[in-house]
């Protein structure tokens, strides 16, 4: 039985027979207010190959209830053809066959298929769509596949006042019924309808002729805080930018850019209806980071436009590309388009992106960033920070490699080669190389189809006047963590060697910048030698490559004592994340770390460095400091936020960082009396603005040590009865310290199966609280006794959410393992599950040894 998988083979086969035409969809959502199932007619138009006459094949559909089946006017009883997620097809026709399937399908509140969701604001349902990986089928029935691209043309009946926005221009409706004009040739998964009594701003981007409407919209109850102005600002520059690198014209109609509630991802890239996670719509102040994030988003959808829309990848095992093409541009496009406000953006990049690969490949897990995707069970866990993150890396190496100049010249040949197709890799690599010159297959070989990552150390010789004599880079390719495939490789790199001195203004400034190929294990670099050594050496300076970066003694010493005098942001983030990473691999104890932060983090200028920097300052302590020393370093690092809280510049991102920051932490009765007092306008710190969202920030910590209970939360939820103060609430209750709050929150997600997505992750979030290691010790068993039946039961991005984040990762302890070791061998997961859990295993391991590097620390002084 297949359940809802598909095969990577049924997909090929299923290719080679078909071509796929048209789709007309027929949706009654006239009682989408009430919610339940909605009537859904498809029409399907596809063609059998010549010598396909009499062959058999299937649709994809997820419902309820499939009420009649027609295959070229020849009825067929839904209940001998319909099973599973599938509508089988016996004797199709070579040439022309016509499908018509009448179903009931289903709303959900998982965010798949058609979600649907009440503002508590309003009491009014707000609809969207997610189809990717393969959720087009619960709305209607499809050949669910990249490479079976059609057109779509869609029909809506919707409530009285409600819009309708999809792929093609918004139509005027007819008696409450939205008859949308045909899309070009695309895939199932980026079709989207945009459903409800939204709120829309509108616009226009205008150049040389051309006219694309622009459209954001959002739920009325966000209005208000909608910065409409910023938000096409950014997509104007994003036109701008990839239509003269992509020699492209934006190849949709019009482009609309939705905030929904209770979105699963950041967002999707669906062919002029992009869907945005709500939350950035920000109804409190909010730092640049924030902003810069939310830009990135934006760019990174707008990017798909082009590449995994007008061409698409034929498999899921290019999903790599697509992602990791559309964050390498839009990061691009943020440091190069002119007048961007955030040309540092490579730094965000080296500071949050690279650290999330390195963090990924170096999991069990790890895979080559061409991954082999057999089922769509593969790929729905393949969403991870090599696809992502490792990719973009590895692009931007790329880029090193063959010249910006020469990448964009081969994209623009791949855009105007295969516009509305289906490619493989080899299809960009091949126009890459015509560009270029470069032979490519043997960089793909070693950076695409290798799992793991590189360590580049140097090797620095000078005399007794300090003069360099001798300057190598030793390339080193450690071992994969056990259970990963593969072997260790040695990989080409395109780096830059940084050379720094202190300045008479007590600044790192960079006195010198060598480009070079490194290859093999050892790599000279004469370029160097005969000149005084500099105070450090950084490796892979501007972020050129993907690799581990170590500092020899020297340098070292000296990053120790300066790093946050380095006069540019990215060499900082660099030795930053070298520092974290050598945290996380046990090179440098916890206690260590937080000093070279306190430190540092005074003179660090870049907002969205500093609030990683909390973030993982905050997980060392917790899960890789020597639980010993946990809460002296704890009252270390919280005594440290309070006095940045009060000396940041008035109403400065700084200010707003560090106060939450300290509300993470806070822990004296002193400390909990200021939150409490903040809360309550007795006490005051200079500019900073006790808003919405920083009270739940303070509302939460209060009741995770015990000081508000059920009264406060309530009474908080009264200031805020919207969307966001139910989840802020949820999580505030299942962080309490209580037996009864925690098995109410335990109940709620694992008992049951009503929260929708966006609660239950955040009830989750409240359940683990990592001062709570004891109340939650229990549920270690509980965990695994339950996990076997919630991913059959459930959704998979509901069961993703559960198996990942109530893993017991806050018991650091051998017993840990081994429970997870006896479920792994009884339960016998499929593939999915197995990763997720081996993934997190991964993490209670590394912090083990981390917590023994630092207790070795603490044992040594």
């Amino acid at each position: 039985m297949p359940g809802t998988n598909l095969t990577r083979e049924e997909a090929q086969q299923r290719a080679q027979l078909l071509t796929v035409d048209s789709y007309e969809i027929e949706l009654d959502l006239s009682g989408a207010q009430e919610g339940g199932t909605y009537r859904s007619v498809t029409t399907v138009r596809f063609d059998v190959a010549e010598d396909g006459d009499g062959a058999e094949s299937f649709i994809d559909l997820v419902a309820p209830a499939v009420h009649e089946v027609t295959l070229n006017g020849d009825t067929l009883d839904p209940a001998e053809v319909f099973a599973d997620s599938r509508i089988a097809l016996a004797g199709l026709l070579k040439g022309r066959n016509i499908l018509r399937v009448v179903a009931d399908c289903a709303y959900t509140n998982t965010g798949e298929g058609l979600h649907r969701f009440v503002d508590p604001v309003d009491d009014q349902a707000y609809l969207y769509t997610q189809f990717e990986v393969p959720d087009a089928r619960r709305v209607f029935a499809s050949f669910e596949q990249p490479d079976l691209k059609a057109t779509f043309q869609f029909t809506v009946k919707a409530p009285e006042g409600w819009t309708v926005i999809s792929n093609s221009p918004t139509p005027e409706p007819r008696d409450n019924v939205w008859v949308f004009e045909p899309t070009p040739r695309i895939s199932s998964y980026i079709t989207a309808l945009i459903v409800g009594p939204y709120h829309s701003v509108h616009s226009v981007y205008e150049k040389d002729g051309q006219s694309v409407p622009l459209g954001i919209y959002c739920r009325p109850s966000l209005a208000e805080y909608l910065d409409a102005d910023a938000i096409f600002a950014v997509t104007r520059q994003g036109f701008e930018w990839f239509q003269e690198k992509f020699d492209y014209a934006y190849p949709f109609e019009k482009y609309d850019q939705l905030f929904v509630p209770e979105f699963n991802a950041g967002a999707m890239e669906n062919a002029g209806a992009v869907t945005i996670r709500d939350q950035y719509v920000f109804r409190s102040k909010v730092t640049d980071a924030a902003y810069e994030v939310r830009a990135e988003t934006i760019l990174h959808e707008l990017a798909h436009m082009w590449f995994g829309d007008l061409v698409t990848m034929e498999w899921w095992n290019d999903l790599w590309l697509n992602e990791s093409f559309a964050t390498y541009t839009s990061i691009a496009c943020q440091a190069a388009a002119p007048g961007s406000r955030w040309p540092h953006s490579w730094t965000t990049f080296a500071n949050s992106m690279k650290t999330w690969a390195y963090r990924q490949d170096q999991l069990p897990s790890t895979h080559p960033i061409m991954a082999d995707i057999r089922d769509l069970d593969d790929v729905l866990v393949n969403f991870d920070g090599i696809t992502y993150a490792k990719g973009a890396s590895v692009l931007k190496q790329l880029v090193a490699y063959v010249g910006e100049d020469e990448f964009f010249r081969g994209v623009q040949a791949y855009f105007k080669r295969h516009a509305y197709g289906n490619t493989r890799l080899s299809d960009l690599l091949g126009a890459l190389e015509e560009t270029s010159g470069r032979d490519l297959k043997t960089w793909s070989k070693q950076w695409l189809e290798t799992a793991g990552i590189n360590v580049l150390r140097p090797e620095v010789e000078t005399d007794a006047d300090g003069v360099i004599t001798s300057f190598a880079i030793r390339q080193e390719a450690p071992a994969l963590p056990a259970g990963a495939k593969g072997e260790p490789t040695l990989r080409p790199h395109r780096i830059a060697v940084g050379a720094y001195d202190l300045g008479a203004d007590g600044k790192l400034v960079r006195g010198e910048r060598v480009e070079l190929d490194v290859d093999g294990e050892l790599t000279a670099v004469p370029q160097l030698v005969g000149k005084r050594r500099p105070a450090v050496v950084l490796l892979n300076d501007d972020d050129l490559s993907y690799a581990k970066v170590r500092l020899d003694e020297q340098s070292l010493a000296v990053v120790t004592e300066h790093l946050g005098d380095f006069a540019e942001s990215l060499p900082r983030a660099l030795c930053w994340a070298s520092a974290w990473d050598m945290t996380r691999d046990a090179e440098l104890a916890a206690r260590d770390y937080l000093s070279l932060v306190l430190s540092g983090i005074g003179k660090e200028s870049d907002i969205g460095v500093v609030q990683s920097l909390h973030r993982q300052v905050k997980l060392a302590i917790d899960l890789y400091a020597d639980p010993a020393a946990r809460e002296t370093l704890l009252a270390r690092w919280t005594d440290a936020t309070l006095a940045h809280l009060r000396s940041a510049a008035p109403a400065s991102d700084h200010q707003l960082a560090w106060a939450r920051a300290f509300a993470a932490t806070a822990r004296t009765p002193e400390q909990l009396d200021l939150l409490e007092a903040l809360l309550a306008g007795t006490q005051t710190v200079e500019g900073l603005a006790v808003d919405t969202e920083l009270r739940w920030s303070f509302v939460q910590r209060l009741a995770a040590v015990g000081r508000f209970d059920e009264a406060e939360i309530t009474a908080e939820y009264e200031r805020d009865k919207t969307a966001a103060g139910e989840r802020h609430a949820a999580t505030a209750r299942a962080a309490r310290p209580t037996e009864e709050a925690k098995a109410e929150a335990w109940s709620s997600v694992v008992d049951s199966d009503k929260l929708p997505n966006a609660v239950q992750e955040a009830v989750i979030a409240g359940f683990v609280q990592t001062d709570q290691r004891e109340l939650l010790a229990p549920y270690t068993d509980r965990y695994f006794e339950v996990l076997a039946d919630v991913w059959e039961s459930r959704s998979h991005e509901m069961a993703q959410q559960i198996a990942v984040g109530l893993y017991p990762t806050v018991q650091v302890s051998g017993e840990t393992l081994d429970k997870t070791d006896a479920w792994l061998t009884s339960a016998q997961p499929n593939a999915a599950l197995r990763r997720l859990v081996s993934e997190s295993r991964a993490g209670v391991e590394r912090a083990l040894r981390a917590q023994a590097a630092d207790a070795a620390a603490g044992a040594a002084r």
